[in-house]
């Protein structure tokens, strides 16, 4: 089959439709706003394959040019004029209530659908559509990080279609190595969102070594962009502190000599996707690629930040009545406000039993409203079947680790056999599978009961 030949075939189509839609361009943010929805109602109200391909770039290209103020309008059109069609939905439900069927409830179920959630479908027809409208949920999100209101119904339905289309079932896991193209390494190195990679030699030393490697996730959408990546260290035992794995010069670990497989960094690439669950599982499907290659690894482990314990801590500080804070411990936990505490050896050694309590307490009863675990990194790493093995006093002495944890690290232990049984353990009731090391941190010991929400 001559694919150049139908490529420029519908590539021709395609180019007509696009040029039913050429009109001037107008100088006006607003006017350029409005016009873009109108595209979009058009495009809804279309049949044709090839037009539609073609007007959906078209939509994209525009999109992309809009500023802040336009792009704005654009969300807030899709938010108010591109919700469930409210005639469509009366009749649906009175349809049904005259006649309960499978027939009637799928039309209550098609009639309830937001219209930008079909619109989203369709602008993923156009080329490079679905790297484009995770752009457009990235931009989203930082609008919706300065205000609040109804823009994240938008949120909701990116989320809803990013869930299906970003499901581990269509993610391709690939190793990186110095012989991987140098234009997937220049984003490696650009996304790392734990601990920077200050340029390629210091990529070099994280993916060449035989004591290194590292595995990145591709979608078939997204050629060349990673969309998560995962960096591991092959050590002799559970690391405690991340200066000795990131040290320039170091000992190289014979990869036959080496019993642990540290994941040290994740980092997830795309913001459009956050908040997005790309399945359970991940870090399973490394460990296991690592161990076929070398069976005579035990333990897989990370060496995980702390991003949100130092805002908790705070709050908790300011409390009168603070459940996880002895008015004993927020004494001590004052000399948190000391610059350069953690240089002085005394105040350092007096704040390790206070802080570790304290962190104890944020990992295993802290939960937010619907009854999860306030750190994300948690979340993730309980949701794929982990441990919660150890609290490491200053492990990262690092300003932004400092400032967030105040230098806490966290192992999470992944034991391939338990893997399963964890998981629906945190699934099912939000319990946090913890050592007995950590919950005895707490004063008494935790009772691991599962949190309702």
């Amino acid at each position: 089959m001559n694919t150049t030949f139908f490529g420029e075939l519908l590539q021709s189509i395609a180019d007509r439709g696009r040029s039913l839609l050429a009109r001037p361009r107008r100088s006006s943010g607003v006017e350029r706003s409005e016009s873009l929805v109108e595209l979009c109602e058009h495009l809804l109200s279309g049949r044709g394959e090839a037009s539609g391909v073609a007007m959906a770039r078209e939509i994209l290209v525009r999109y992309a040019e809009l500023r802040t103020g336009p792009r704005i309008a654009f969300f807030e059109a899709l938010a108010e004029r591109f919700g469930p069609d409210p005639e469509r939905m009366e009749a649906a439900i009175a349809a049904w209530r005259e006649k309960p069927c499978d027939e009637t409830a799928a039309e209550v179920h098609a009639a309830s659908e937001p219209r930008r959630q079909e619109l989203f479908r369709r602008l993923n027809l156009a080329p490079g559509g679905t790297a484009a409208l995770v752009r457009m949920r990235g931009q989203l999100i930082d609008v919706l990080a300065r205000r609040d209101d109804d823009l994240g119904a938008v949120d909701d339905d990116f989320v809803h279609l990013f869930s299906s289309w970003f499901n581990r079932g269509f993610l391709v896991l690939r190793r990186i190595d110095w012989s991987t193209p140098a234009i997937v390494l220049e984003k490696i190195i650009r996304y790392e969102a734990v601990h920077a990679i200050g340029g390629w030699d210091d990529l070099r030393r994280r993916i060449d070594p035989p004591d290194r490697r590292c595995f990145a996730f591709f979608h078939p959408a997204l050629v060349d962009d990673p969309v998560i990546f995962v960096e591991v260290a092959l050590t002799r035992d559970i690391p405690a502190a991340i200066a000795p794995i990131l040290a320039t010069e170091r000992e190289v670990v014979e990869a036959d000599r080496a019993r642990t497989a540290v994941f040290y960094s994740i980092s997830n690439c795309q913001r459009g996707l956050t908040g997005v669950s790309f399945g359970n599982f991940l870090i399973k499907q490394v460990a296991e690629e690592i161990n076929r290659e070398m069976p005579k690894l035990s333990t897989f482990v990370t060496l995980s930040p702390v991003a949100s314990f130092a805002t908790w801590l705070k709050r908790e500080r300011a409390e009168e009545k603070s459940a996880a804070l002895s008015e004993t411990d927020k004494a001590a936990l004052a000399a948190l406000d000391d610059d350069g505490w953690w240089y002085n050896e005394q105040t350092a050694e007096a704040l390790r039993d206070p802080l570790m309590r304290a962190a104890a307490w944020y990992f295993l009863r802290a939960r937010s409203g619907r009854g999860l675990p306030l750190d994300s990194v948690a979340r993730f790493h309980l949701g794929n079947g982990a441990r919660l093995e150890r609290i490491n006093f200053l492990a990262d002495t690092s300003d932004k680790a400092m400032a967030q944890a105040h230098g806490l690290m966290v192992n999470y232990l992944y034991e391939l056999d338990e893997i399963e049984k964890n998981h629906e353990t945190y699934a099912e009731g939000r319990t946090v599978v913890a050592s007995n090391a950590v919950q005895r941190l707490l004063r008494p010991p935790l009772e691991l009961v599962p949190i309702a929400g």
